[in-house]
C-alpha cells in the first residue's frame, strides 16, 4: 500500500460515519473518487456512485460507508445522556470508552463510564445498551441540553494503530476497507483502461439492514455487483472454530459461495485469481452474506452479486484488525476480474 492509498484509508477511518449520519464520511469518499471518475452522483439519502464510462457491461464495486454507534435517547436532569444503539453495538465492550457526541453545536467529548471495580459486587452482568449513559461532564440537565439534543449520534473515539508487519488495528474498519477498495478499484480501472463501465459505490445504512444498497440496486441496475465487506477471520484469539471457516489474515480476499453469491461470478473471480496468481480464500455462506450483496441480488428482478470479504478480527469492537495486504489483494483481484469482463458480458446460470 503506497502513501496515497494509506492516506485515503486513514482519512476514511478518521471520519465518523454512524448509520443515518454518513454525510461527512461520504464527502471524504467523494473527494477521493472525484479525482478519477467521469461522473459522481448521489441520491436523497446520501448513497454515492462514481462511474468510469466503458463498454456495455456495467460492474458495481460496493462498500458501505456507515459504522455502528450510539444515539442520544434522552438527557436526564443530572446531565447524563441515555443511549440507544445504532446497528449491532456490542454491549460487552461499550463501557469504559471515550466517545464523541456529534451535535449541531459541534463535536462534544464524553465517556461511557464503568463503575469502579472497588464498588461492584461480584461478577455483575453487562448492561444492555439502553441502560448505558454517556457522561459529557455537564453539571446538570439544563447545561447538557444546551450542547446536545435527543437524536444526536455518538461514536467511539476513532483510533488507528499499526501492529506487526502489515497488520492494522482501528475503529471502523467495518467497513472503511470496503469503501476504500471500491475507490481504489475505480482508480486502478481508470489508470489501466479496463473495458467495462465501472461503478464504485459507497452505500449508507448497511448496518441497519442493507437499506442503502436496496436504493442503489434498484436505481443503478448493473449487470453485476460485488459487495466488499469484512468477514470473520478465524485465526484471532479465542475465535470459535464452530462458527465460521478457516479464514486467515494475510491469506487473501475471501470469495463467498452460496446464497446471494452468483455461481458465474464466483467462477469468474476464481478464474481471475488463478490467472493473475492472486491468493484467495473461500467462505461458505449458505443462507445469507450479511452484506450489501443480499440487497443487490434481489433488486430489479435479480442482479448477479457476490460478497468479497476482507478477513477481520474482533468485528464490531473498537479494536478491529485487518492485514493491509488483503486490501491490496482485493483491488488486484477486482481489476483482474474487470479485465476479463471487458466485452458485452452477462452473468447467468446455465440451465
Amino acid at each position: 500500500m503506497d502513501d496515497r492509498q494509506r492516506e485515503l484509508l486513514e482519512d476514511l477511518l478518521a471520519t465518523p460515519s454512524p448509520s443515518g449520519f454518513e454525510t461527512d464520511g461520504q464527502r471524504t469518499w467523494i473527494d477521493a473518487v472525484s479525482e478519477v471518475a467521469d461522473e459522481v452522483r448521489t441520491d436523497d439519502y446520501g448513497n454515492a456512485v462514481a462511474t468510469i464510462e466503458g463498454g456495455p457491461t456495467e460492474i458495481a464495486v460496493v462498500g458501505h460507508a456507515d459504522q455502528i454507534g450510539y444515539i442520544v435517547r434522552r438527557i436526564d436532569d443530572d446531565g447524563f445522556l441515555h443511549l440507544g444503539a445504532i446497528g449491532g453495538v456490542d454491549k460487552t465492550v461499550s463501557r469504559g470508552q471515550y466517545v464523541t457526541v456529534h451535535a449541531d453545536s459541534g463535536s462534544i467529548p464524553g465517556v461511557i463510564g464503568q463503575t469502579a471495580i472497588h464498588l461492584r459486587e461480584g461478577d455483575e452482568e453487562y448492561d444492555e445498551i439502553a441502560d448505558l449513559k454517556a457522561d459529557i461532564g455537564a453539571e446538570d440537565g439544563e447545561s447538557a441540553r444546551e450542547l446536545v439534543s435527543v437524536g444526536d449520534p455518538i461514536t467511539v473515539e476513532s483510533r488507528q494503530r499499526d501492529l506487526q508487519g502489515s497488520r492494522l488495528a482501528a475503529t471502523g474498519l467495518d467497513n472503511r476497507v470496503g469503501t476504500w477498495t471500491a475507490a481504489e478499484t475505480l482508480r486502478a480501472a481508470a489508470e489501466s483502461g479496463v473495458g467495462p463501465t465501472v461503478h464504485a459505490v459507497s452505500t449508507v445504512q448497511e448496518e441497519l439492514g442493507v437499506r442503502g444498497a436496496r436504493m442503489v440496486g434498484f436505481d443503478l441496475a448493473p449487470d453485476a455487483a460485488i459487495a466488499v465487506d469484512v468477514t470473520h477471520a478465524s485465526d484471532g484469539a479465542d475465535a470459535p472454530a464452530s462458527r465460521g471457516g478457516d479464514l486467515d489474515l494475510g491469506a487473501g480476499p475471501v470469495i463467498g459461495r452460496g446464497s446471494a453469491n452468483h455461481p458465474a461470478l464466483v467462477d469468474a473471480l476464481r478464474e481471475a485469481a488463478s490467472e493473475a496468481g492472486i491468493g484467495v480464500q473461500l467462505e461458505a455462506l449458505g443462507t445469507a452474506t450479511g452484506t450489501d450483496a443480499d440487497a443487490f441480488y434481489t433488486a430489479r428482478g435479480g442482479i448477479p452479486s457476490l460478497n468479497l470479504g476482507i478477513p477481520n478480527r474482533y468485528m464490531h469492537t473498537p479494536v478491529e484488525v485487518v492485514d493491509t495486504e488483503d486490501l491490496r489483494g482485493s483491488v488486484a483481484l477486482l481489476v483482474a476480474f474487470l479485465e476479463n469482463a471487458a466485452g458485452d458480458e452477462r452473468f447467468a446460470v446455465e440451465l
